[in-house]
């Protein structure tokens, strides 16, 4: 009948059409995305003998130390070669840890990779992460209590991961920023809200609802009068001693001998350059500088912009208070997980060859012309051959690629059999 529909016809009506292209480039995808998380991790020895790892893919494994016992991590080697049946929670990278692999927190099994370990690293840091709780609600993921779609972000100070919906502020599109600290972090390390003023991709401005600070506690006004006013008593009164007796001494030079204007003046500018940059050595902190603005706190998470940690004051001050804190790492440019994961993927990128080209290089001259030929046969081939479904808006099936790799040998092997050999 005209206009009727077969079964296979209305099965390809009901099933979705995907194309080789979105299969490629899907696989391509998710090939990069592992190239980033553990490119940067040794697949095959474990990293125990490089001690705490700057930064690498972890692993805690629940069959060997569930909740309840001692939390434990290990690296992606052992979680291959010790661990390859066991239940194991991901959890992407962590920084400064060392492999707990076969040590006193597993009580029946041994490292085959590096058994010889230290009973506990006392370098280590843990948290829920290692039982397979995140967040502040404590819950797995993926969780399947959890119908709320829900994006997971790492704080990348504790390092936990959160929901999107449990940090205070709504965040900001994936793309726009780089990093998160979360509301206790930002807690714990408050001389960051004086930098999040300037620099967080959601500002907090002084119009928000919070609490609104500088440097002493007291309003913009007076922070501008007091810095007037203590200026000016600088100026008249407290001019260093060194520098007064300096001036003094360039006077009575010009009175007991000769010279000119101009070593004069060179003399008096040396001194006051001298006593600027001691000035200026002294005030040179950025913080204490942000801190004069004002600025709030509020009980959120905050989002980072890319580079945003080469902004942090590094003076002697600051760089004691980044250790108390134990934050040093924010002012190391390769801690952050983006530099971890460029690391992988240039690592990839050099490791992966062309299967082509390896041929290619084990063949003779006459050789690698014939397979090159064969190739671009192929692809033409191949491509006109696609093209047809494509134009006609009907799937290719699995038997219709079987069909054209016969029908491609048949057509190569009448090509050979019709060569033919001449003596000269």
């Amino acid at each position: 009948m005209a206009g009727a529909e077969g079964p296979a016809g209305r099965q390809s009506e009901l099933e979705p059409v995907v194309s080789l292209v979105d299969v490629l480039e899907e696989d391509e995808e998710l090939e990069n995305e592992a190239c980033a998380v553990l490119g940067g991790s040794d697949s095959e020895k474990c990293s125990y003998s490089q001690g705490s790892v700057k930064r690498q893919a972890l692993y805690a494994c629940s069959t060997c130390t569930p909740e309840g016992e001692e939390p434990a991590g290990i690296c992606l080697a052992c979680s291959y070669e010790c661990h390859g049946s066991h239940k194991l929670f991901e959890l992407y990278t962590k920084r400064n840890f060392r492999c707990d692999c076969g040590n006193s927190k597993f009580k029946n099994l041994e490292c085959k990779l590096f058994p010889d370990k230290a009973k506990i690293n006392s370098g280590n840091k843990y948290n829920d992460n290692f039982f397979g709780l995140y967040c502040i609600c404590k819950r797995p993921y993926p969780d399947p209590e959890d119908e709320v779609p829900d994006e997971m972000i790492q704080c990348i100070v504790c390092e936990d991961w959160f929901h999107g919906r449990h940090l205070g502020a709504i965040p900001p599109e994936s793309g726009d920023f780089q990093e998160m600290v979360c509301q206790a972090c930002m807690k714990r390390c408050s001389f960051l809200w004086a930098y999040a003023a300037q620099l967080a991709v959601t500002k907090i401005s002084a119009e928000d609802d919070g609490l609104v600070l500088n440097v002493d506690g007291i309003g913009d006004q007076d922070v501008k009068s007091e810095n007037r006013d203590h200026q000016d008593n600088t100026l008249k009164e407290n001019v260093p001693e060194p520098g007064r007796d300096a001036v003094k001494e360039v006077k009575a030079e010009q009175n007991n001998e000769p010279c000119t204007s101009s070593g004069s003046e060179s003399a008096l500018q040396a001194v006051f350059k001298s006593q600027s940059l001691n000035t200026e050595s002294q005030s040179s902190c950025r913080l204490q500088e942000l801190k004069a603005k004002p600025f709030i706190k509020k009980d959120t998470a905050t989002y980072w912009p890319l580079n945003w940690r080469s902004k942090l004051c590094s003076c002697r001050d600051c760089m004691k208070m980044y250790g108390d804190l134990d934050v040093l790492f924010l002012t190391d440019e390769y801690d952050t997980v983006l530099a971890y994961e460029n690391k992988g993927k240039i690592a990839q990128a050099a490791d992966r060859r062309d299967p082509l080209m390896d041929t290619l290089s084990s063949m003779n001259r006459v050789q690698q012309v014939e397979l090159i030929c064969e190739y671009n046969d192929l692809k033409t081939e191949l491509k006109d051959y696609l093209k047809r479904f494509a134009d006609e808006g009907t799937v290719v099936k699995r038997e219709d690629i079987q069909q054209f790799f016969e029908e491609f040998q048949s057509k190569k092997r009448r090509r050979v059999d019709g060569v033919q050999y001449y003596c000269s």
